[in-house]
């Protein structure tokens, strides 16, 4: 084994710890209810951008307030993932 074979595993393993350590997804997925039942079909059919012009019809009013920590609401579904149905 030459150094650059060791520092190749090295690099390898040490990404596979990173990926191994990460702490597993915590937002939830767009639900596959029947109120978000045409979002998705928007989603699927025009794209994300055009779903999410919807989404603050509801969410971020009284009774769906966002919680304080919550990033700026305008890209919902770049972290509130489709789910495949």
């Amino acid at each position: 084994m030459t150094k650059r074979d060791i520092i190749t595993i090295g690099i390898g393993v040490a990404v596979v710890t990173v990926l191994l350590a990460a702490p597993p997804e915590t937002t939830p997925h767009l639900p596959g209810d029947s109120t978000h039942a045409r979002f998705r079909a928007i989603a699927h059919e025009q794209g994300k951008k055009a779903a999410e012009k919807f989404c603050k019809n509801c969410h971020g009013k009284a009774g769906m307030e966002f919680s304080k920590d919550h990033p700026d609401p305008n890209r919902c579904l770049f972290c509130h993932k489709l789910t495949p149905q």
